[in-house]
């Protein structure tokens, strides 16, 4: 396989992706991601530790000679020195978990135990993946032919040009793979994995540039990794921000623990456990919080939970944790912090159980800072409709007000059940917002904000009460005004019945067509 460049589109991830899934025979999805990203992740850290590896090799060379400058044993002592690799962030990698020496064996019946053995070896010698990396390749149920050539599939992606790193390559691959295992999983793919355009619309309207970063159900890992990629594009500092996280599935936190490492963000503060009963983080008050917690659950126990301290707003219901969530991540943001959060449709409007009472009392207090509607089908998981929550300590620009965003009917179909957000749509949604709160657009134009009918709105609290404290934007933005052509109403519907005969007579002349050509089959009507 041709080594790609950074720069080419998603053409060698397809091809990657076909091949690999093609190897996958009859195994589940669900089981077949853990061997592929295990497999991914492996080659990303030996390819970063070989180009290390390959630096200090040749500064304990002359340059000109090109002999060692020291002896074999002080030469090796320096290639093996664990401390030269972390000090760059790099895992340490032992001899016999390096790539070449998986792939040398990618043949030998028994590369299941190698590979195996190899995450057991990595993971003792760094100790932020401890019990993190998969660990089930020598089980009899997996094909060791088949397991041979997906070593010798992934091999083919390389470290490419100076400007093509590894890191870059394989991460993208990561990403891209954990995008078609969670359609590939439909309604459980859900569980690890966020559509890429929902978080880039969260993040951009976050900016995440300085500070906390906390996502209380944090999946796979996709908030972190938009947030790094969007400071990246925007010139800021990587090491301004730090990132929390807590997983309740433990496969998908280690999931979420290598797609941080694939990408050298610190995954030391992810924890493991259920964030309602185990808050591994209660003193945390974090600058950013994005999240897309799990719609409508019943089953979080939330009875033993009714005198919790996190329900400032009001008691959450025992059939829903949707505003358990709203408020456990009110309860966490620091004093100028800003939320913003996937939630389902229902939560904008329901008065059951006193969920009702719950969003006045958080309208009331002025935390809401905008709402939006977002478009069908942009889910791999549900069907539900669902809408972002942004949510503002201090509003100290749009006091009183609410930005609502109806973005329903954006979105373009990339196959035959999704949709997805363009990035020319995620700017003009966070275009929207940012010009609203008088801050610069993402797009580099320039502009003051103006209500788009049907589109957008500023609303103060008391239209919101007028609504009684419902926050469907379609309720505020109104219906978009068709355009005036200009023609006057008796020529257009003169011009529109003489198309519509027009039509009826072709219509009967293809029936009649239609009718012939049975005839002739031997078929009557």
């Amino acid at each position: 396989m041709a080594k790609p460049s950074n720069n080419e589109d998603l053409g060698f991830e397809r091809k990657l992706w076909s091949a690999a899934d093609m190897l996958r025979n009859n195994m589940d999805a669900a089981e077949y991601k853990h061997v592929v990203l295990g497999l991914i992740f492996l080659k990303y850290i030996s390819d970063s530790f070989e180009e290390k590896y390959g630096k200090l090799k040749k500064d304990t060379e002359d340059p000109k000679s090109g002999m060692y400058v020291k002896d074999p044993p002080a030469r090796y002592q320096v290639l093996e020195d664990k401390d030269e690799y972390l000090a760059e962030n790099i895992f340490y990698v032992p001899e016999r978990a390096r790539w070449h020496f998986i792939q040398s064996n990618a043949k030998m019946p028994e590369i299941g135990k190698i590979i195996d053995d190899a995450m057991d070896l990595i993971e003792k010698e760094n100790t932020s993946l401890r019990d993190v990396l998969p660990k089930s390749y020598a089980r009899s149920t997996l094909d060791k032919k088949r397991l041979g050539q997906l070593v010798d599939l992934i091999s083919g992606i390389g470290l490419g040009d100076k400007e093509s790193k590894s890191k870059d390559i394989l991460g993208r691959v990561y990403e891209y793979f954990l995008g078609e295992f969670a359609d590939a999983e439909g309604k459980k793919g859900g569980q690890f994995y966020t559509p890429k355009s929902i978080v880039k619309t969260l993040v951009y309207m976050l900016r995440p540039f300085k500070g906390r970063v906390y996502d209380p159900c944090c999946g796979s890992g996709g908030m972190f990794v938009q947030s790094e990629k969007f400071i990246e594009e925007h010139q800021g500092r990587l090491d301004n921000v730090s990132v929390w996280g807590q997983e309740s599935n433990p496969t998908t936190w280690k999931l979420c623990k290598m797609n941080l490492a694939i990408r050298h963000i610190d995954n030391d503060r992810i924890a493991l456990g259920d964030t309602f009963h185990q808050d591994k983080n209660p003193e945390l008050r974090a600058d950013y919080i994005l999240a897309n917690p799990p719609f409508n659950i019943s089953d979080w126990d939330g009875e033993s939970l009714r005198e919790d301290k996190r329900w400032k707003y009001g008691i959450p219901p025992v059939g829903n944790a949707n505003f358990a969530w709203v408020q456990h991540m009110i309860y966490h943001l620091a004093p100028r912090g800003v939320a913003g959060f996937v939630l389902a449709n229902g939560s904008m409007s329901s008065n059951t159980s006193g969920e009702g009472e719950i969003r006045k009392n958080v309208i009331e207090a002025d935390l809401v800072d905008c709402i939006v509607a977002l478009p069908s089908q942009l889910f791999y998981n549900t069907m539900i409709p669902a809408c972002l929550w942004f949510i503002r300590k201090d509003k100290e620009k749009r006091k009183g007000e609410v930005l609502f965003i109806d973005a329903r009917n954006l979105g373009i179909m990339i196959n035959r059940r999704n949709k997805d957000l363009t990035q020319e749509e995620v700017i003009k949604i966070s275009d929207t917002y940012h010009a609203w709160r008088g801050e610069p657009l993402d797009s580099g134009k320039q502009g003051k904000y103006e209500d788009v009918k049907g589109f957008s709105k500023s609303a103060s609290l008391d239209e919101i009460r007028k609504h009684e404290h419902i926050l469907t934007p379609g309720r505020y933005v109104g219906i978009t005004e068709e355009a005036d052509d200009g023609e006057p109403f008796e020529d257009k519907m003169a011009r529109l019945t003489k198309e519509l005969a027009e039509q009826f007579k072709e219509g009967e002349k293809l029936e009649l067509e239609i009718k012939k050509n049975l005839s002739g089959l031997g078929w009557r009507l």
